[in-house]
């Protein structure tokens, strides 16, 4: 059975969508991230960024050969092992120096933004076993879900505790996630440029 490669104006249609929401929340939740000193906010603002881009990557390489979207996909999981690292220490550096961030701005826009996550999983749902350009899609979505999930935890935790450590742990664990996404695109990427290029040379 064929694996489905993006080569469907539905999908565009919902790519499209999709980069639209996770652009305005990368704004919303940056600002609202500075505004309450949380860490938690802003390493999501910034996936929520790293979506926005690698969205569009994957939209303008649809219906390319395999190893152009081979290619972009393991371009999109190198930015998420690079993303998780840079969330991971700036939060190192600001629960250390700059201290506790504002539990409920962190609740609040933590919940806007688990709506506008939801909303994008939703859309994406049927296409989350395509090759691995559509699939990193797929995962960055779940991604940012699990993720607005563990930041309303990370209020909970700021509020009940008045620490900034809950904020930490939340980076530290979303952090594991990109990586752990980077991992799974960077081998499906590898594997499917691996197999065409075989492929070729079984060709000649």
């Amino acid at each position: 059975m064929p694996v489905f490669d993006g080569v469907d104006p539905r999908y565009k249609r919902v790519l499209w969508t999709v980069i639209a929401i996770n652009g305005v929340m990368f704004l919303v939740e940056m600002a609202a991230g500075q505004l309450a000193g949380s860490q938690a906010l802003k390493a999501d603002a910034l996936d929520f960024l790293g979506d926005t881009i690698t969205y569009g990557l994957s939209l303008a390489v649809i219906g390319s050969s395999v190893p152009t979207r081979s290619m972009a996909a393991l371009f999109k999981g190198l930015s998420l092992s690079i993303m998780a690292l840079w969330v991971f220490g700036s939060t190192v550096y600001n629960t250390l120096i700059l201290g506790i961030p504002s539990a409920e701005v962190m609740g609040g826009i933590g919940m806007l933004a688990l709506t506008a996550n939801l909303a994008s999983v939703l859309l994406l749902m049927r296409y989350k076993d395509g090759d691995a350009n559509v699939r990193s899609v797929w995962l960055c979505s779940r991604n940012d879900a699990i993720g607005n999930v563990i930041v309303m935890f990370a209020a909970l935790g700021v509020w009940g505790s008045s620490s900034a450590w809950p904020d930490l742990a939340v980076a530290a664990v979303m952090a594991g996630i990109f990586l752990t996404s980077s991992f799974q695109i960077l081998r499906q990427a590898w594997a499917e440029y691996s197999t065409d290029q075989r492929q070729i040379e079984a060709a000649r």
